[in-house]
């Protein structure tokens, strides 16, 4: 079984960039797989999660990125020109590789591949949400982008989701879904948080998607009432970047940021609790992974991820209506109630077991082998 993954490229701190590798590098390792990536705008950047030898790997060093030195007209006939380019130098690999599936998690190439894969079988993973695709704030540009992305996309063959609530959204529009979870890192080194530090841990982007404006508020509560705990922020690079680490500054209230990492098994063996501040979600891979570990965690009751992962009441709490009071609330229940965090905690760790790779490998294998022998 060959398969070959699609992707534009592979270069930030990011859940889906850490998703995809572990999930090429598991199935490498498979008895009969063989598995490529091919990028269209990687170029010198450094995978920023380590590749198994084992994946082949190109770039067809489309760059994308080149339209946006355009404006108008001229951008347009840019994009145009780079979509032949990728669809030519793609073709050619398709001929060179001879893959039985084709994997892409990018909608905006979904158009492009199906017009040259020929009979290969597509599946695109769901890594946004369809309700992800929601158009506020977008420039023109990548508002029709996504528009267009989105509507190619009910050509895959199979579309991936991450969630049974992604899965029935999605199903509105292709009826060809199925639901694989992520395969989460998990903590295999038999050490868990003792729940005794006065920190919490939030890990993700600075992104309207994360929405960090309402962890600040939530945090400022809890800081009023339990000023001698912390929030420590891991935060990659996004749209929000600026703005909220001026508000962070301003509230003052026991929040400290940090650069993004890898590697994150101390800070999650010295925290007490995971937070997250989502407005939606589409799986929510911090959330397993942490609770690995042996951490309780919170999250809004948002689209569609965290009700997946998280029992309410057992192994974390799910907030309904983005209620932030009532977050706070929650957050100072954990902090008032060491029992009730080290109960939570060991649950978490128990449940977090349904993301092992174990687990979610052979559901991919089934599917490749599902569709190869349906070409």
């Amino acid at each position: 079984m060959r398969v070959l993954y699609v992707n534009d490229a592979l270069a930030i701190w990011g859940g889906l960039e850490r998703v995809l590798v572990d999930k090429m590098n598991g199935l490498s390792r498979l008895p009969g797989f063989e598995v490529c990536l091919l990028t269209a705008n990687q170029g010198e950047h450094p995978f920023p999660f380590p590749l198994d030898p084992q994946v082949m790997f190109k770039d067809l060093n489309i760059n994308f990125h080149q339209r946006y030195r355009y404006r108008g007209i001229r951008r347009i006939w840019m994009q145009h020109q780079l979509v032949r380019l990728f669809r030519k130098r793609l073709l050619d690999q398709l001929k060179t590789i001879h893959p039985d599936v084709i994997v892409c998690a990018r909608p905006e190439l979904v158009s492009s591949i199906v017009k040259v894969k020929g009979q290969i079988p597509l599946v695109f993973e769901s890594h946004t949400t369809r309700y992800g695709y929601r158009y506020e704030g977008m420039k023109p540009w990548t508002k029709m982008s996504a528009v267009v992305g989105r509507r190619s996309v009910k050509h895959a063959d199979m579309i991936v989701a991450l969630t049974e609530g992604d899965a029935a959204d999605w199903r509105k529009f292709c009826p060809h879904v199925c639901v694989i979870p992520n395969i989460v890192h998990l903590n295999n080194s038999g050490l868990y948080s003792s729940c005794q530090s006065r920190t919490a841990l939030f890990v993700g982007r600075f992104s309207r998607q994360k929405d960090i404006g309402s962890l600040i508020r939530v945090w400022t509560i809890v800081h009023q009432r339990h000023p001698d705990w912390l929030l420590h922020l891991y935060c990659g690079y996004g749209e929000e970047q600026n703005a909220l680490l001026r508000q962070i500054e301003q509230a003052g209230c026991g929040m400290v940021v940090h650069e993004p990492a890898s590697e994150l098994s101390e800070q999650y063996r010295n925290a007490s609790m995971l937070l997250l501040s989502s407005v939606y979600e589409p799986f929510g891979l911090v959330l397993p992974e942490a609770m690995s570990f042996g951490l309780p965690v919170l999250a809004f009751d948002c689209p569609f991820g965290p009700s997946d992962i998280i029992s309410d009441g057992v192994d974390g709490f799910l907030v309904k209506n983005r209620d932030e009071t009532d977050y706070a609330n929650k957050v100072c229940m954990l902090i008032e109630q060491e029992e009730l965090r080290l109960k939570m905690g060991r649950a978490g760790i128990r449940s977090s077991q349904r993301y092992a790779a174990a687990r979610i490998l052979p559901m991919w294998e089934a599917l490749f082998e599902r569709l190869a022998k349906k070409d």
